[in-house]
């Protein structure tokens, strides 16, 4: 049977840092928007900062589902399932911030917490900040046994491609052209150009 706890203490905090994959939903306020639940990783791209707050490194990608509905809403799960060992799972409801690289929080974020990466640092979006108010476990018989192989090298070999081959603007332009609004049609990413 699930539980609620109080707050992510040493011992969620170590099973979250063992986890190599966090998935993290989020939706928009009109009932006909399109709900979206994402993949996240690698594990150590989330960081836990206190007992009631995370922070994950979100990169260029070919959406922003998740920006758009936190600049809206503010509503935000972040989940984490055991896909070896005992079973189970872990929801994180709360409300995200989104602290983009024009933002001075960016950058201490990011030094404090030395998050992991899937590419150059022109791949950097956004930190999640998620303020929890709901910690839940659940008992995760669904989820399979998987054995975990490492990770993908994709996302670095495109973001380097994009610089190497249209120039130092590259990833800034992709955003502009797939990322400033979600599906549904909110603002998304609000680039900062120097």
């Amino acid at each position: 049977m699930g539980r609620e706890y109080e707050v992510i203490d040493d011992h969620w905090r170590g099973w979250i840092a063992r986890q190599p994959l966090f998935f993290v939903a989020s939706a928009p306020l009109d009932a006909g928007g399109h709900v979206n639940v994402s993949p996240k990783g690698p594990g150590g791209s989330l960081r836990v900062i206190d007992d009631r707050t995370v922070a994950y490194l979100d990169v260029v990608g070919s959406g922003a589902e998740t920006i758009a509905h936190l600049r809206e809403n503010g509503r935000i799960v972040v989940m984490f399932c055991a896909f070896d060992g005992p079973p189970k799972i872990l929801r994180l409801h709360g409300r995200g911030e989104v602290v983009t690289p024009g933002d001075p929080r960016f950058g201490e974020l990011l030094e404090q917490f030395g998050f992991d990466e899937l590419g150059p640092p022109e791949a950097r979006r956004a930190v999640i900040v998620v303020h929890v108010h709901r910690i839940s476990d659940s008992c995760g018989y669904g989820v399979p046994l998987l054995s975990y192989e490492g990770e993908r090298p994709h996302h670095d070999a495109w973001a380097q491609k994009k610089l190497r081959t249209r120039g130092p603007d590259a990833l800034l332009d992709y955003q502009q052209e797939k990322n400033s609004y979600s599906l549904d049609g909110l603002p998304a990413v609000e680039l900062e150009r120097s």
